[in-house]
């Protein structure tokens, strides 16, 4: 796939993808993309019920193949100077490799947090493709602290390498509650005899944190597996508390 950004990289630049294209797309998928982008920079607003570069966007998997399909989008949306109204129109009616071009487009097009709702709504899915576009420059430039921190922690649910978030040492960088929220989820892991995976501990070093624990404590070591530790609950609420951390019943 032509790469819109390698992992741990800085994003590929517009002119960079056009040259890939250039080079890997063959003599019809090339002419076809020139013409996709004059349309797009000549009639960027609407024709008819969509635009014409919105048809362009849906034929360039099949015109330049799924491995340049995501660069051809990205430069469409360029040309065609689609604003963050116009992205989330895209987005929201495409499909989902629509979705991911839109994702990596953002850094490109929008200045501002006003596409934000894009990467809140891609970061509650499952797809990792859409996770891991979501996390880019654009997430990285304008994300929360607090939103920021789930996003990383999305990746380590789904599997999303953490290279692919943009500026993650940058932003872990001393974060305290990042690396709280870290331990946590490492204890728990832990505690249920899971591994740690490793891009967790990665990001827990950024921060500046002792290292997660690499296993749960033995029961012997435990001072919850003396009798005499704790005095058993006196009521039901006691009970609760004691079977959920956080005082509620589940």
């Amino acid at each position: 796939m032509t790469p819109l950004r390698s992992v741990g990289a800085p994003p590929a630049s517009l002119d960079a993808l056009r040259a890939d294209l250039d080079a890997g797309l063959g003599e019809d998928a090339r002419a076809w993309f020139h013409r996709a982008l004059q349309e797009a920079a000549a009639h960027p607003g609407t024709h008819g019920p969509i635009s014409v570069w919105e048809l362009r966007l849906a034929e360039a998997g099949r015109r330049c193949g799924s491995r340049h399909a995501d660069a051809v989008r990205v430069l469409l949306l360029h040309a065609a100077r689609a604003d963050a109204a116009a992205l989330t129109r895209v987005y929201y009616q495409g499909t989902a490799d629509e979705r991911r071009a839109v994702l990596h487009a953002l850094p490109h097009l929008v200045p501002g947090p006003d596409a934000l709702p894009l990467v809140e709504d891609a970061l509650r899915t499952n797809d990792t493709r859409l996770v891991a576009a979501a996390v880019g420059p654009y997430a990285a430039r304008h994300l929360d602290a607090h939103a920021w921190r789930h996003a990383v922690l999305k990746c380590l649910f789904t599997g999303v390498p953490v290279d692919a978030v943009a500026r993650v040492a940058d932003r872990a960088r001393g974060d305290g509650e990042l690396a709280r929220m870290l331990t946590d989820y490492a204890a728990e892991r832990t505690a249920a005899g899971r591994a740690v995976p490793e891009d967790l501990r990665h990001v827990l070093a950024l921060t500046g944190a002792a290292p997660a624990p690499s296993s749960a404590p033995s029961p012997a070591a435990s001072p919850a597996a003396s009798p005499a530790a704790s005095p058993a609950p006196s009521s039901a609420a006691d009970h609760r508390s004691t079977d959920h951390p956080h005082g509620k019943d589940s």
